[in-house]
């Protein structure tokens, strides 16, 4: 059964979210100085007849300025992306209403791949900190899937060892059951599959899902496609549900979903462009291009329309064989070599194409 969340066309999403998109650019316009100095280099706030004319932000500029649509004593939680100590990291503010919209629609997109059950969750990482208002997009991932889990249970200490002995007595007790499992790809795979590949230990969760994100460049660094990740977690977990999602912590909440034919899903609360990286036209099915993405989430930072530096390729739209409404895509990998650009670059990207 398809949850909602997933029920839009193309006649009806198109006029929804470009209603949307007009809404939250022009309050962002009114309310984020930064944003209006982007609008106004463009030549302003206009009425826009399409999405592809509404001008995105470029992500890349939350590492640098102060993006936030809110008075500071609104804030309610910073999210912050997981970089390495060494880069710059994207500053998201949230107010109770962005951040309550956003857990909304996280549940709505992952009901339609989990259910609406509860069940014990494992979690691939450490135990978050104690209650904090600043949290990476690690930590607020993991808090945001644990909404679907019963007694959830951290696998990793603070080192990053694996509790083994939890886990497998984990395993023993809920094997006949349908469990969760979350974490970030690589983690999944260099903590607790390599883990048990190295123990030549294999367990059985046939009812178990996995839900996972992010790292896929690591695990290409090391030889391991989709394909292999998932034939590697059969083999030692003995899990058959498998599903990805490709999200950002600049649209957290509105993440696009694998189904179970392998591809990526905009929901109700989301939608894609692919832009030509030398044209800039939008690509049709089957042509690689920079996707551009859309939330109707984010009220509290100008976060709505993004212009990110992955390459995808759009796949279809609204007949997907899992049934889910939408267009569908793939994630072909992050531009090389990608330079922050300023606002007015976005409509002439002088990127060079993979």
């Amino acid at each position: 059964m398809i949850y909602h969340g997933f029920e839009l066309d193309a006649p009806r999403k198109s006029v929804d979210m470009l209603q949307q998109q007009q809404q939250l650019t022009e309050w962002h316009y009114h309310h984020c100085p930064a944003y209006r100095q982007i609008l106004d280099s463009l030549g302003g706030l206009k009425n826009y007849a399409s999405l592809e004319q509404l001008p995105p932000v470029a992500v890349g500029l939350f590492k640098t300025f102060e993006m936030r649509s809110i008075e500071a004593d609104k804030v309610f939680r910073v999210l912050t992306s997981s970089g390495t100590t060494s880069a710059k990291t994207s500053r998201i503010y949230l107010d109770k209403e962005t951040a309550q919209a956003q857990s909304r629609a996280l549940v709505k997109i992952l009901q339609s791949i989990i259910g609406k059950q509860r069940m014990p969750m494992l979690l691939v990482d450490t135990p978050l900190p104690s209650a904090a208002q600043a949290f990476t997009a690690r930590s607020a991932g993991a808090q945001g899937l644990s909404l679907f889990g019963r007694n959830p249970q951290y696998l990793l200490d603070e080192n990053m060892e694996l509790d083994i002995e939890g886990f497998l007595k984990f395993c023993e007790q809920h094997q006949h059951e349908q469990v969760l499992l979350f974490g970030f790809t690589f983690m999944v795979w260099l903590h607790l599959v390599q883990v048990l590949e190295q123990r030549s230990i294999s367990v059985s969760l046939p009812h178990a899902v996995l839900i996972h994100s992010g790292g896929w460049k690591k695990m290409l660094e090391q030889a391991v496609d989709q394909k292999a990740f998932k034939e590697g977690i059969k083999h030692w977990l003995g899990i058959t549900q498998v599903h990805d999602f490709y999200g950002m912590v600049e649209q957290t909440g509105s993440i696009y979903p694998e189904c179970q034919y392998g591809v990526l899903h905009c929901s109700d609360f989301s939608d894609i462009l692919i832009r030509d990286l030398a044209s800039w036209r939008v690509c049709q099915p089957g042509e690689a291009g920079l996707i551009q993405s859309f939330s109707s989430l984010p009220k509290s930072y100008p976060g709505h329309n993004l212009l990110t530096e992955d390459v995808g390729m759009l796949l279809g739209e609204d007949d997907c064989p899992c049934g889910r409404k939408g267009k569908y895509f793939k994630v072909l990998g992050r531009l090389p070599k990608t330079q922050q650009r300023g606002c007015s670059d976005t409509y002439q990207p002088r990127i060079m194409a993979p």
